[in-house]
């Protein structure tokens, strides 16, 4: 598997990192098979494993630490702490108060000692982002973290740390992660040149477009994605009578199309594309089982040619989002109605 270097750390990530959402509680909870996916993804080059505290209340970030027993010097261990952890409010959030505790627990389940990449999972409009790259600047003189990063951070406020971080000589964001898929290209406007231009890595996620370019659905492959799902959740997000969802299975028949003419299945024709774009350093993968991690692994080298990718830009037009749930966040100036209403 190829690597590239995250932004201008130094640090050599391979193409694909290994996301672990789905190890726990959340999807796969048998710790043996799990720590057994995450050894198969290193023997096949992955050498970047991604996770979070909150994911499955930490139980990921213990199976993540049980299968890196061993194996950590050869790793690039990137983990995130903003959402709770529990019921008291100070138990979340980017201030300096939570960091210094989170880093602690993250640390102890991964039983590490040190983080490659420690990511403020999202913005926190109650935190100064000044208290934030302080404590975070800390950790890294520690010698607790070695570089710091962002996830889902608008352009704007990439921008606005990069000042704070230079203004008060703290260390600053090296890397975003946002997620990015055909189906959600609206980063292409901002964030990816945003982070090009301060020399920032880029992990996507969601390459699969939570889904849709799993292969399961369109393509008259006869799956109803209305009625796939037992649970009220899941099934809503696939819901046709939601224009946007409509949307999406549009493009996904005209993609399955491409996918066929290229000679790619299309989840192989989805990670390709997202790591097509020259401001990509690795596209997140998180699968549940054995099965969809080895399917994934065989993509590793499919690369597609402008043509592919041309016809890919008349379904979904550069810098466009099929739907805004794809997006997966907005700034509260925008979802509570009382900072836009007099």
């Amino acid at each position: 598997m190829e690597r590239r270097t995250l932004g201008r750390t130094g640090i050599s990530v391979s193409e694909f990192t290994l996301g672990t959402m789905m190890l726990g509680a959340w999807g796969n909870t048998d710790h043996g098979d799990a720590v057994a996916m995450v050894h198969a993804a290193l023997d096949a080059g992955v050498n970047t494993v991604d996770t979070a505290d909150m994911y499955s209340d930490g139980e990921s970030e213990v199976i993540v630490g049980k299968a890196l027993k061993g194996r950590r010097d050869d790793v690039v261990l990137a983990t995130k702490f903003h959402n709770p952890m529990g019921p008291d409010a100070n138990h979340r959030g980017n201030s300096r108060r939570w960091i210094m505790r989170a880093v602690e627990g993250s640390l102890r389940r991964l039983g590490t000692e040190w983080i490659d990449l420690y990511q403020v999972h999202r913005p926190d409009p109650d935190t100064d982002i000044d208290e934030t790259l302080s404590a975070l600047s800390d950790l890294v003189r520690q010698g607790k973290v070695r570089a710091i990063g962002t996830s889902a951070f608008p352009a704007e406020e990439i921008v606005e740390a990069q000042w704070a971080a230079s203004a008060g000589g703290h260390t600053r964001f090296r890397s975003e992660q946002p997620p990015y898929s055909i189906l959600a290209r609206g980063i292409e406007r901002d964030v990816l040149p945003t982070a090009q231009r301060h020399g920032m890595g880029v992990l996507t996620w969601s390459p699969l477009g939570a889904g849709w370019l799993s292969g399961k659905y369109g393509g008259g492959n006869g799956a109803d994605p209305a009625t796939a799902h037992r649970s009220a959740f899941l099934s809503g997000m696939y819901d046709l009578s939601v224009p946007g969802n409509r949307a999406k299975l549009e493009a996904v028949d005209e993609l399955h199309k491409v996918a066929a003419e290229a000679g790619l299945s299309l989840p192989h024709l989805a990670t390709a594309f997202a790591r097509s774009h020259p401001a990509v350093s690795s596209v997140i993968i998180g699968p549940r089982t054995r099965g969809q991690l080895d399917d994934l692994l065989r993509g590793a080298d499919a690369r597609l040619d402008d043509e592919v990718l041309d016809r890919i830009d008349a379904i979904v037009p550069p810098g466009t989002d099929v739907a805004r749930d794809l997006v997966f966040y907005s700034p509260p100036s925008i979802t509570e109605p009382g900072l836009r209403r007099r």
